[in-house]
């Protein structure tokens, strides 16, 4: 199955974003919509947000005295988030980065300096002189990574983990939900001083969310993200569930109470799910996930699996983010396209 198709599908996602920046695309309707922080931008001055601003991210208390300068992103959904507050020029370098941007993002992104393929070192974070490291995963934040985040605020860095990553009780979203994720970017605007930019954004993708028809014919649906042996699953809380959820698929491990889960091939099998969501990713691409399913004994027989009802997905889209939305319109169109549905 082709994957370019994807590519596009989530692009037309990004591409009122990267207008925003220029001219703002929102609708009128509800750019307060989600929370309170567009509020505290009504003044209409992109620093109008208040300051000091404490934030209780994952635990860990973080006061902004001022909108941070210099940034560190770690993973896509930090960077790209960035990207589309118009914040690239406040990037002094991104790391671990799961792929490349949306097209429509790839001009701002052009001259930010990738400092590591994985998670960047204490040593190599420093030597880019932040005033913030912004996190994907709270793992990204360690003495074996980037700096724990006790020894970072010593040297005067802080740090702030999307908080769709937290994973401590009372933090981690239970489940993660389109308002979550929407919130998130508002808290971002309040924290780099853009509070209208982020309303502005919100309001475009719940415009974009709600003009998307999910699916009806009551399909279940494989989330296959990464393994072989032993697959690993989009469980019941995390993006995987709200995006399929959207889309109008039924999650066969929508029970597991986790993000993401390891799921036998038996109970696979056994759930027979009308089609398999495979994310395309440079270590584990869509091709070596369809062949691995097309040659094993376990799921070669799968109705699925024998109609190629495959639905493809990039990875980067598969985190809280500003994906998240094209990521359903993406899920339906390609519905749309399989024979032998319904």
């Amino acid at each position: 199955m082709p994957t370019h198709r994807v590519h596009a599908h989530l692009a037309a996602g990004i591409a009122c974003v990267a207008a925003l920046l220029l001219a703002g695309c929102a609708s009128t309707g509800a750019a307060g919509a989600g929370g309170g922080p567009s509020d505290a931008g009504s003044a209409g001055s992109a620093g109008s947000a208040a300051f000091p601003l404490t934030i209780d991210n994952c635990g860990t208390e973080v006061t902004f005295e001022a909108a941070p300068e210099r940034v560190v992103t770690i993973k896509s959904s930090t960077l790209e988030l960035m990207l589309a507050l118009g914040l690239e020029d406040r990037i002094v370098g991104s790391a671990f980065s799961d792929g490349p941007v949306p097209e429509a993002l790839a001009d701002e992104a052009s001259g930010i300096e990738s400092l590591s393929d994985k998670v960047p070192s204490h040593e190599v974070t420093l030597a880019a002189e932040p005033d913030l490291v912004f996190a994907g995963w709270e793992s990204n934040l360690s003495a074996e990574g980037a700096g724990d985040r006790e020894t970072l605020a010593k040297l005067g860095v802080a740090s702030y983990v999307a908080p769709a990553a937290c994973k401590s009780e009372g933090y981690m979203p239970h489940p993660l939900t389109f308002d979550e994720v929407f919130r998130e970017f508002e808290e971002a605007g309040e924290i780099f001083g853009v509070p209208d930019v982020a309303a502005d954004l919100v309001s475009s993708q719940r415009t974009e969310l709600a003009a998307i028809e999910p699916n009806t014919e009551g399909l279940t649906a494989l989330w296959y993200s990464s393994g072989s042996d032993t697959p690993y699953v989009g469980a019941g809380i995390g993006a995987p569930q709200m995006i399929m959820q959207a889309a109008g698929l039924e999650n066969i491990a929508a029970d597991v109470e986790d993000t993401w889960t390891s799921m036998g091939w038996e109970a696979i099998v056994d759930a027979n799910p009308d089609v398999i969501v495979l994310v395309d990713a440079a270590w584990n691409t869509a091709e070596q996930k369809i062949a691995h399913l097309e040659s094993s004994a376990a799921t070669a027989a799968l109705p699925a699996v024998q109609a190629q009802r495959y639905l493809v997905i990039d990875f980067p889209a598969t985190e809280a983010g500003v994906r998240n939305v094209g990521a359903v319109a993406s899920l339906v169109e390609q519905l749309g396209e399989l024979d032998g549905l319904g």
